[in-house]
């Protein structure tokens, strides 16, 4: 059953109990006096209405925990997709960038390409020189060859003439030599050079199949397939952002909703409290009166220890009074220290322990404070914290300050006695529906707090 369906059946049994109360009540003035077994059954049913008003409050509280849980993880869900789509806009930016930073590395390539086809060209220049030194250098051999042919002939008159012939003839060899091989290293950097151009050279209408302009291409449609799935995603994560700010608006919704149904259980609850108060008042005996007493008559005694304990010069009235909350370190749930602990830890066991023993329904009963801070628990709840939270909760309830609507009801009600319904967090996702009665503790004139007394239904 979902937590609305629960609140509308133990909202529509809680008017059938009362329609039903109201029914038998007498409103003539001169009708005799309510019947024992009439005051019962009033009480009963107003006992009924708050347990059922009790648990739809539980499971209201239950369901706005989860609510607000939920609210607060679309919270950190909007704050991570806005965190995303910024990322995937500079993923977006980067990609342009890198696609200009290819077109740029295009156009520089394409200028080395032209500076490499002018290098060509002077290459080639330069292998044209070199063959036409190397014709001359032939042609040079030839004549010197001639010449001291001719120098030879003339015998001793030609001998200088042959000298000069025969260095000419091998100056001639040596520049053929250096024209052949700088024409062959030409031959090989041009070679290389024509592979190079090749790899840089962008053709007119036609795909780039190697080379760098193919690498560029290569980057170009990587790049761009990372800003089309960026642009998706960015599409994607603003729709799931609409999506959860609708959702969290509708939450928001929900929770009005549940603080109007909390509001609805309340009044429901503190109708009954007030019936079973008003009953228990009129001195006709109910199922709660042993336990009003119970408490009245400790809370008495709880009075005069504190009023002994001022006349010994063992406290002050500002200390027994003090308020200024102490906490103690590393704490969770957190507890604290006041002036008048330690009286409190001397005095308040003699008078709370034996309570447990009175009823077999009495799950505690502690002394509070108007501020619903509780010095010191029940002996069975007050082991020192060992760090794990749900244990810490339910069995080191000592020093702690419990001022939720029961605590502080409890601590600052002034009149003879408060009859509460509630449900009470065990610890570890366990919860009881129990009645607390609490009874004022006055030292020296002045409001003090309340003992309280819980008891199982």
């Amino acid at each position: 059953m979902g937590a609305q369906s629960m609140l509308d059946f133990l909202l529509g049994r809680q008017r059938s109990t009362l329609a039903d109360a109201a029914a038998v009540i007498p409103v003539e003035p001169d009708v005799p006096p309510l019947s024992d077994s009439l005051i019962e059954r009033l009480s009963g049913q107003a006992s009924e209405i708050g347990r059922d008003a009790a648990q739809a409050r539980g499971a209201i509280e239950d369901t706005q925990k989860v609510v607000i849980r939920q609210v607060e993880a679309l919270g950190e869900l909007n704050r991570q997709l806005e965190a995303v789509q910024q990322s995937q806009d500079a993923i977006g930016g980067a990609t342009q960038a890198s696609l200009a930073a290819v077109a740029h590395a295009r156009a520089v390539a394409r200028q080395v390409a032209d500076e490499v086809a002018g290098i060509v060209t002077v290459l080639q220049q330069v292998s044209s020189a070199a063959g036409d030194i190397a014709q001359i250098a032939l042609q040079t051999r030839l004549v010197a060859f001639n010449a001291s042919v001719e120098a030879k002939r003339a015998g001793e008159a030609g001998r200088g003439f042959g000298v000069v012939a025969d260095a000419v003839k091998d100056l001639a060899g040596r520049v053929e030599a250096s024209s052949k091989t700088i024409m062959g290293t030409l031959k090989q950097l041009d070679e290389r050079i024509e592979t190079f151009s090749q790899d840089i050279r962008v053709e007119a209408d036609r795909q780039p199949t190697r080379g760098i302009h193919l690498a560029f291409a290569q980057v170009e449609a990587g790049v761009a397939r990372i800003d089309e799935a960026a642009a998706q995603s960015r599409t994607t994560c603003s729709a799931v952002s609409d999506k959860t700010h609708l959702l969290g608006d509708e939450m928001q919704a929900a929770m009005n909703n549940l603080d109007s149904a909390m509001g609805c259980s309340d009044r429901f609850l503190k109708l009954s409290e007030s019936l079973i108060d008003d009953l228990a008042g009129s001195g006709v005996e109910t199922v709660d009166t042993p336990y009003i007493r119970a408490v009245q008559e400790a809370a008495g005694r709880v009075s005069a220890a504190f009023e002994q304990a001022l006349a010994q010069g063992r406290i002050s009235m500002a200390d027994l009074f003090d308020d200024r909350y102490q906490p103690v370190a590393g704490t969770a749930p957190a507890q604290h220290l006041a002036r008048h602990t330690a009286l409190s830890d001397e005095l308040l066991p003699a008078i709370q322990e034996p309570m447990l023993g009175w009823d077999e329904k009495v799950v505690f009963c502690i002394a509070t404070d108007r501020n619903g801070y509780v010095a010191t628990h029940n002996r069975k709840y007050c082991h020192p914290q060992r760090g794990d939270l749900a244990w810490d909760t339910a069995n080191s309830r000592y020093r702690r300050i419990f001022n939720d609507r029961t605590g502080l009801a409890s601590g600052r009600n002034q009149r003879p006695f408060l009859l509460q319904t509630y449900r009470r967090d065990m610890g570890g996702g366990q919860y009881v529906l129990m009645k607390e009665a609490s009874a004022p503790i006055q030292v020296g004139g002045r409001h003090w707090g309340g003992l309280r007394l819980a008891f199982l239904f």
